[in-house]
């Protein structure tokens, strides 16, 4: 297959270019890929379709990738809990090399195509989940060897890259196939394809989430109150919500933990 996350960059001599040109040309370079994420708003939302009713049933998603893609994936899992309330394990990222991974690259852990779907396994995965594997080239081993065990045992997947008519497309039942042609720096995925690849996982967590009942008009009522940030935040909501001074929605909203535990007690009193 042609990758075009592999072609050469459309700019050369980088090396003498000042800071200015530098950061002009990768910002014109970035400009261009919502534009392309935008064209595979289709593939983006035929594969929310799937996870919302298979969500509702009691299922999970995993995000499976290596280097940059699993780590994408595991930041977009561990923000679902602060933003949305839910559990832990609701939505999980996995990457190859294991947790080591997420600082350090380690070499070859991404050529394994068995160690995927032993990842997996440790889970549990079953027939409720949905497993979305997320690789820039389309052709990473650990990923599609995932993925095509899951299609054996009946798991449906979705799948992220940034060439067409790759491996990846092709071991899974929903691709997303998102094309940003070349890298500034020739083949540093971690740049337009990793922008694109943020991009899409933060659009299916969101508009998952948001199908599932997790907010209320344009609100995170449901977020974990960690820290002061997020209080006041609930806090702020309140007030308007209610006409409130500070000091009574902060101490309403401690007593009762979340934005839509005060929202409910209220209107269970009106």
């Amino acid at each position: 297959m042609q990758k075009t996350t592999e072609e050469n960059s459309r700019y050369n001599q980088l090396e003498q270019m000042s800071v200015h040109d530098l950061l002009s040309n990768i910002n014109r370079e970035d400009k261009t890929v919502a534009e392309a994420v935008q064209k595979s708003i289709p593939q983006i939302e035929s594969l929310v379709n799937h996870i919302i009713p298979k969500m509702k049933n009691g299922g999970r998603i995993f995000y499976l990738g290596s280097g940059t893609s699993g780590r994408l994936g595991i930041v977009d899992a561990s923000e679902c809990p602060p933003t949305f309330g839910v559990e832990h394990g609701l939505v999980n990222g996995i990457i190859a090399g294991g947790d080591a991974a997420i600082r350090k690259a380690q070499e070859f852990a991404e050529d394994d195509p068995n160690q995927g779907w032993k990842d997996l396994q440790s889970y549990s995965v079953n027939e409720n989940d949905t497993v979305i594997g997320i690789s820039a080239s389309g052709t990473t081993p650990y990923v599609i060897g995932a993925l095509q065990q899951c299609r054996n045992n009946k798991i449906q997947t979705g799948g992220i890259t940034c060439n067409l008519n790759s491996p990846l497309a092709s071991a899974c039942d929903f691709p997303v196939e998102v094309v940003v042609g070349p890298e500034f720096v020739t083949g540093s995925t971690r740049m337009k394809a990793g922008t694109a690849q943020k991009l899409v996982l933060n659009m299916i967590s969101t508009s998952v989430m948001i199908q599932l009942g997790k907010v209320l008009d344009n609100k995170m009522v449901d977020m974990q109150l960690t820290n002061e940030k997020l209080i006041e935040r609930g806090a702020k909501m309140l007030m308007r919500q209610f006409a409130w001074d500070y000091k009574r929605a902060r101490g309403i909203l401690l007593e009762f933990g979340s934005v839509r535990k005060v929202m409910e007690m209220h209107k269970r009193k009106i």
